[in-house]
C-alpha cells in the first residue's frame, strides 16, 4: 500500500473488497504521472492529461437505476428516467462487483460535496483507474489534513469500467450500469469509463436528499456573484452556454453546474470543480475555460493536431461530447467558499436552433414555472436520412435525467423562492437568429453577454417591452450594446409568414411535451403556456 498522506489508509475489507492494493489520496500530479507511465493518457501542449473513456463517451441514461425500497418507493417519480431496481438484485450485483475488485490495485479518495458546511456530505470514491480518481479529485470538494483525520463516510462511489454485468443474471439492461441505493448510500458504476457517470451519480443522490430531507432546492445550474454581492443563476442543458456565460471575468464564479438554494437564503456549489464541453473551444470566446486546461486538468476524448500534442478542439471524430474537468481554482475569479446570497436574476438558457425564441425575454412567475418544467433546447439537424430540420429537446427542470422527484416538486420550490426573493427570470436564446440552423446564424456571444449584463445592471428595467404573439413572453425593444434589429426574432426572418407558421409549430411542441405534467400544474403555471 502507498499513500500521498500520512493518514491511515482505509480498510476496504469492511465493505467486501478484500486484500486490495490501495493508492490513497494521491495528488493530482501523482495520478497524472501514473496514467502517463501506464500508457493510459497523453500530456497536452498545455500540461493537461488527455484520456479516452472507451466505448462510452457520454452518459447512458437507460442504464441508470435507483433501488426501490422503503426510502424511495413513494418519493421517486418512477418511469423511463428513474428506472426501479430491486434491493436483492442490487445486493447480489454489489457482492459480485466487490469480489471482482478484491486483490486488485485500486485508487481511493476521500472528499465531500456541498460547500455549505451545514449540508455537506462526505464521499469516498473507489476507482479502478487513476484517471477516474483524478476526476474525483477535481470535481469533489477537497479535504485538508485535519478533515481527513476525522473523516467518516456518508456515501460511497465505486467505479469499475472493466466490470461488465450479465443482463440476464444481474437484471441490468446491458453490461454497463449506474446504480443508486439510498438505503446503503452507494453509487455503483460498472462497464463504462465515462467520468460524467460519477459526477451525475452523486448529483442525482443530492437531488433526492436535499429537497426531501432538508427542504433545499437542488438545481442543475451555474451561479456567479457580482461586485454588488448579488447572485445570478443560469439554468440550461448541455450546449446552451451555462458554463461559458457564468465564467464572467467581471463576476466571481460560485460554480458551473450543480447548486443548492437553502432555507437560509444562500446558494452553494455542490462541487469543487468544473466539467465543461470543449467543442470548438477558443481563447477568444471562452478565455476562462481555455486557460483552465493546464496541469491538473483532465481532458476527455479529444483529438490532437497531426504530429503534435496540441488539441484540435474542432475535431469531434471520437465524440461530439469532448470535455475537460478541472479544479475550480483553475478559474481566476472564484467566489470564496463557493457560497453566495439570494439570486436576484435567474436565466433560463436555450439554444433554439429553430430560430423562433427571442435572444432575451422577461418571464412572469407562471411562465418561469412553465419553462422550467419544459426545460427546452433544440438539437441541430443531423446527418441522418430524413432529418432536415432541428429537433426539439425537452428535459424537465433542465436536468430530467438527474431528478429523482416529480418535476413539479422542483418547480413549486423554485416558484416559491422566486416570489419570496422577488427575483427576475429571463429566457436567453443562445441559438439561432434570422432563420433556423442551416439558414440563419447563431447569436453572437458578445450580444448574449451584453444582454445578460444589461439585465444584471438593471438597465433592462428602463426599456419598453413587447409580448411575443405566440409565447407571450416580454421582449425588450432596446438593449445597450445590442443592435435593436436582433431583439425581435420575427424581424430577422426574410419570410415573416414562415416565421409565424414555425412559431406556432414550436408552441405546439411545447404543449405536447407539457401534456403529462398538466394535471399536476396549478392555474398560475398553466397561464405560462404559449397562446395557441
Amino acid at each position: 500500500m502507498d499513500s500521498n498522506t500520512t493518514k491511515k489508509i482505509p480498510d476496504l475489507d469492511k465493505i467486501g473488497i478484500l486484500n486490495a492494493k490501495i493508492h490513497y489520496q494521491l495528488s493530482a500530479e501523482d495520478l497524472h504521472q501514473i496514467c502517463l507511465a501506464r500508457g493510459q493518457g497523453k500530456e497536452t501542449s498545455t500540461g493537461a492529461l488527455a484520456i479516452h473513456t472507451g466505448k462510452f463517451s457520454g452518459r447512458s441514461p437507460q442504464d441508470r437505476f435507483i433501488v426501490k425500497d422503503a426510502i424511495t418507493e413513494n418519493e421517486v417519480c418512477w418511469g423511463d428516467v428513474n428506472i426501479p431496481f430491486e434491493s436483492d438484485d442490487f445486493d447480489a450485483l454489489y457482492d459480485k462487483l466487490t469480489s471482482y475488485l478484491s486483490n486488485k490495485e485500486l485508487f481511493v479518495r476521500d472528499a465531500y460535496v456541498c460547500a455549505e458546511p451545514k449540508y455537506r456530505l462526505n464521499v469516498r470514491a473507489i476507482t479502478e483507474t487513476a484517471w477516474s480518481n483524478l476526476f474525483c479529485h477535481n470535481m469533489f470538494l477537497r479535504l485538508n489534513e485535519d478533515e481527513l483525520e476525522h473523516f467518516e463516510t456518508d456515501w460511497t462511489v465505486i467505479c469499475a469500467p472493466s466490470f461488465l454485468a450479465d443482463p440476464i443474471i444481474d437484471k441490468t439492461r446491458q453490461g454497463n450500469f449506474t446504480l443508486l441505493n439510498f438505503s446503503r448510500k452507494i453509487v455503483m458504476i460498472g462497464g463504462t469509463g465515462y467520468t460524467g457517470e460519477i459526477k451525475k451519480g452523486i448529483f442525482s443522490a443530492l437531488n433526492f436528499i436535499l429537497p426531501v430531507k432538508e427542504k433545499i432546492l437542488s438545481m442543475h445550474c451555474s451561479a456567479n456573484v457580482g461586485q454588488n454581492g448579488e447572485t445570478a443563476i443560469f439554468f440550461g442543458l448541455s450546449g446552451t452556454g451555462k458554463t461559458t456565460l457564468s465564467a464572467d471575468p467581471k463576476r466571481k464564479l460560485i460554480g458551473d453546474d450543480e447548486h443548492g438554494w437553502t432555507k437560509e437564503n444562500t446558494v452553494f456549489n455542490f462541487e469543487g470543480g468544473c466539467y465543461a464541453k470543449v467543442v470548438n473551444l477558443s481563447e477568444e470566446n471562452e478565455p476562462d475555460i481555455y486557460r483552465a486546461i493546464r496541469k491538473g486538468a483532465l481532458i476527455e476524448n479529444v483529438v490532437f493536431k497531426t504530429g503534435t500534442n496540441e488539441v484540435d478542439f474542432s475535431d469531434i471524430s471520437i465524440s461530439p461530447n469532448t470535455r475537460v474537468s478541472y479544479p475550480i481554482e483553475h478559474i481566476d475569479n472564484i467566489q470564496p467558499g463557493s457560497v453566495g446570497g439570494n439570486p436576484k436574476n435567474i436565466f433560463f438558457l436555450t439554444a433554439d436552433s429553430f430560430g423562433i425564441l427571442p435572444p432575451i425575454a422577461r418571464l412572469t412567475p407562471g411562465q418561469a414555472a412553465y419553462h422550467f418544467i419544459s426545460g427546452y433546447t433544440a438539437k441541430i439537424a443531423g446527418t441522418e436520412t430524413g432529418i432536415t430540420e432541428p429537433q426539439p429537446n425537452f428535459s424537465a427542470c433542465f436536468g430530467a435525467p438527474f431528478m429523482p422527484l416529480h418535476p413539479t416538486r422542483y418547480a413549486e420550490m423554485l416558484s416559491q423562492k422566486i416570489k419570496e426573493d422577488e427575483a427576475t427570470v429571463w429566457l436567453i436564446n443562445t441559438g439561432w437568429t434570422a432563420g433556423p440552423y442551416g439558414t440563419g446564424s447563431r447569436m453572437k456571444i458578445k450580444y448574449t453577454r451584453a444582454m445578460i449584463d444589461a439585465a444584471l445592471s438593471g438597465e433592462l428595467d428602463q426599456v419598453n417591452y413587447q409580448n411575443h404573439p405566440v409565447f407571450g413572453i416580454a421582449i425588450p425593444q432596446s438593449c445597450p450594446n445590442v443592435p435593436s434589429e436582433v431583439l425581435n426574432p420575427r424581424d430577422t426572418w426574410n419570410d415573416k409568414e414562415l416565421y409565424d407558421i414555425k412559431s406556432i409549430a414550436l408552441a405546439e411542441k411545447f404543449k405536447a411535451n407539457f401534456a403529462p405534467f398538466k394535471e399536476f400544474a396549478n392555474d398560475e403555471i398553466l397561464s405560462g403556456a404559449p397562446k395557441v
